[in-house]
């Protein structure tokens, strides 16, 4: 499995218009083929930084992802709303705690 974080640097005014993105386009992605999990988190202290997890089947699957129609357009929306540059780690899940 491959786990993807992403950070997401906003400008305060157009933090609504990428939230609006994400509401209605999350389950698209989550159900895209390889993706298993989606995940959007906002750091506490700097709320106009996001972080998305993805959870994918390999790297081909999110490479699929990245190469289609779909996330090239959800991308030319959201890219244009950045304050910094987006921020990308792909990394392998070696252990997860099932405990609460």
């Amino acid at each position: 499995m491959l786990v993807r974080i992403v950070k997401l640097s906003f400008s305060p005014e157009n933090i609504d218009a990428f939230l609006d993105i994400f509401e209605n386009t999350k389950e698209q992605i989550r159900n895209f083929k390889g993706c298993q999990h989606l995940e959007l988190h906002r750091d506490k202290h700097n709320t106009n930084q996001f972080f998305t997890y993805s959870y994918w089947d390999n790297e081909n699957a999110l490479e699929n992802y990245r190469n289609s129609a779909f996330f090239k357009v959800v991308w030319s929306n959201t890219k244009i709303l950045f304050n910094a540059k987006p921020e990308a780690w792909s990394m392998d899940r070696l252990w997860v705690s099932d405990q609460n």
